[in-house]
């Protein structure tokens, strides 16, 4: 019998696979391709207090290995999203995570207190939000931030909290343990690596913000390099993404020391990719005679 269950903060998942924040809507869009009773999880598109427009277009442009965005967190906000989007998902056996982001701690807070009595499962605060009272700079850049936006959220949560990470800093370690002593339950990691296009042809960005988060396989090695790093600096679980896209994809995470994984930019190139990476992590541990997938996480040195 092969046991792929994973515990994250107390939560049990029926496997590692989750969908990655904004590459799968809250789960409806998906639902005609994707059983969504056989993923670990869904976590949800960010959610903030307020309806978001999103940035000008175009937001999103293809490059080598992988896709530039910039839609700038568009959401309906935090009415909607319980009135529609959660008894949606409850009609499914799979875990609840809501993604929050906010431009201010406040606007953080605000939806954690909302989602309090609501039935999700845990929430992943995105700090890579530019944060409005501080110049601009995204809460996830400044160690003393992470710390102080984690610990608030904290104080207000009734779900375990999972801080996601941005690897648009100098050490993504200084970053992790910081989240880890404002109180986080678990981190995930990596968000998108800020990149740029031009459009040599109408001699303007390929994008009208300029810049845009990449993702996709060309980040893969990134991502696994820092989950790596911050499985050796902190003590609490990780979720690891950042261009999963086979099951080998996932197993280099989970052995780098990931708990559970994330697939994003792959679902917009193959639907049904979730469960095919499903299905492979269970048949690489029935060939390789390894019965709990947990005996895995980690287990590179």
């Amino acid at each position: 019998m092969i046991n792929t269950r994973v515990t994250i903060a107390g939560v049990e998942f029926q496997n590692p696979v989750m969908t990655a924040s904004g590459t799968f809507g809250s789960g409806e869009e998906f639902s005609e391709f994707v059983d969504l009773n056989r993923l670990g999880a869904v976590v949800t598109k960010g959610v903030a207090n307020v309806p978001w427009p999103g940035n000008p277009t175009p937001r999103i442009a293809e490059v080598y290995g992988g896709m530039l965005n910039a839609i700038g967190l568009q959401n309906p906000g935090i009415d909607v999203f319980i009135n529609r989007d959660i008894p949606f998902l409850k009609k499914y056996d799979t875990k609840i995570i809501v993604n929050v982001c906010g431009r201010s701690t406040e606007d953080y807070c605000e939806v954690v207190e909302r989602l309090a009595d609501q039935p999700v499962d845990m929430l992943e605060i995105n700090i890579s939000c530019p944060n409005v009272k501080e110049g601009g700079i995204a809460f996830g850049q400044d160690p003393k931030a992470v710390e102080a936006i984690t610990k608030a959220c904290k104080k207000v949560a009734k779900q375990p909290v999972i801080m996601k990470l941005s690897p648009n800093v100098t050490d993504i370690t200084v970053m992790a343990k910081a989240a880890e002593a404002g109180g986080a339950d678990a981190l995930s990691l990596i968000n998108t690596l800020t990149g740029m296009k031009i459009d040599v042809n109408r001699r303007t960005f390929a994008i009208a913000n300029k810049t845009g988060g990449l993702s996709g396989p060309a980040v893969h090695p990134i991502a696994v390099r820092m989950v790596y790093q911050t499985a050796q600096a902190v003590g609490i679980p990780i979720i690891g993404m950042g261009g999963i896209s086979t099951a080998e994809d996932a197993l280099e995470m989970i052995l780098a020391g990931a708990t559970a994984v994330s697939v994003g930019t792959a679902n917009f190139a193959n639907p049904t990719v979730t469960m095919e990476i499903a299905d492979g992590i269970e048949r690489y541990l029935e060939t390789s005679g390894i019965s709990d997938i947990n005996d895995l996480i980690g287990a590179v040195r």
